[in-house]
């Protein structure tokens, strides 16, 4: 499961369709509707939050969004309808530590998608994340270590 924290903009089409299809279960899980991810690591950000619920349907609207604008249809309804105002803090280590993942995995699935992605230091972050400094966040499974 991979909940970027990137913003949606950057993903690649098969970035943005896994992240659909893995944001609903994630929101799956956070109701208590199935029975394999409740300790993913991916959802303690979300669990933290004082509205699991409203935080995951806030980052699925996002991604619905993006789906949209480039003229995919997702189904909106597959979204809750709990709401949540705030912002989930994270590390700008763990930001840069996915870019690169994301990277390494367009480099081989789309070229296009890579070429533009090389230009960008920093990405945006997904709307619902406040970025603070910081290195990797403690739950993020790492590949191996940047340096």
């Amino acid at each position: 499961m991979r909940l970027w924290t990137i913003h949606p903009q950057y993903l690649d089409t098969k970035g943005l369709l896994a992240v659909w299809r893995e944001g609903l279960l994630a929101q799956k899980v956070l109701q208590d509707a199935t029975r394999g991810y409740r300790n993913h690591p991916q959802l303690l950000r979300f669990k933290s939050t004082s509205n699991p619920l409203g935080a995951i349907a806030t980052y699925l609207g996002a991604i619905h969004g993006e789906a949209a604008n480039r003229g995919y249809n997702f189904s909106g309804d597959k979204i809750n309808r709990a709401e949540f105002r705030g912002q989930i803090t994270c590390t700008r280590g763990q930001l840069l530590y996915e870019w690169h993942r994301l990277k390494e995995k367009m480099r081989s699935r789309d070229a296009l998608r890579y070429a533009e992605a090389e230009g960008v230091y920093e990405p945006g972050s997904h709307p619902l994340f406040k970025i603070v400094e910081g290195d990797i966040e403690s739950w993020e499974i790492l590949k191996r270590r940047l340096n």
